[in-house]
């Protein structure tokens, strides 16, 4: 299929084509009653002044499900903001994720805070609960188990000069 919108009106449709493919399908979700219910029950909080998490591992491939009430935000233009953020973050990250069901639930902050930061607090969740790898950290020290360099493992002895 060709990816290059015919004019400015198909620009719209060619953008939601290519979301579509990179996907989120329905068994990338939590929908049932019962299955938000298992997760509240029994799933791992994890929570900071935005969002909190509830992660419940199985070995299902992960699931997200979103629940952002009329508190947080009373205008629903506001509530979807937050849920294309959040969903949009688990999708990029989902390849990446242990297997089970996420939960997130929105507080009153979110609603106050832009989309990047919303995403990068979700991702700092994901990392404290143990859901995401944590970053490899670029460093200029070698890690600690790999052996030093020969050439700097041990000082060579310098040969003595005698004393004048």
């Amino acid at each position: 299929m060709n990816q290059t919108p015919a004019s400015t009106q198909d620009a719209g449709v060619v953008a939601f084509a290519r979301r579509k493919a990179a996907g989120f399908p329905p068994a990338a979700r939590v929908r049932a009653k019962a299955e938000f219910g298992r997760v509240f029950d029994g799933g791992r909080r994890t929570a900071e002044p935005r969002l909190a998490l509830h992660w419940l591992a199985d070995a299902a491939p992960p699931r997200l499900g979103l629940a952002v009430s009329r508190k947080v935000d009373p205008h629903a233009v506001g509530r979807n903001r937050i849920k294309r953020a959040l969903r949009e973050c688990f999708r990029r990250l989902r390849p990446q994720l242990q297997g089970g069901a996420y939960v997130v639930v929105a507080r009153s902050g979110a609603a106050r805070t832009d989309n990047r930061t919303l995403q990068a607090a979700f991702e700092q969740l994901l990392t404290r609960a143990g859901a995401l790898p944590l970053p490899a950290v670029a460093g200029t020290m070698p890690p600690a188990d790999s052996p030093a360099p020969p050439d700097v493992a041990a000082p060579q002895a310098r040969p003595e000069t005698p004393a004048q």
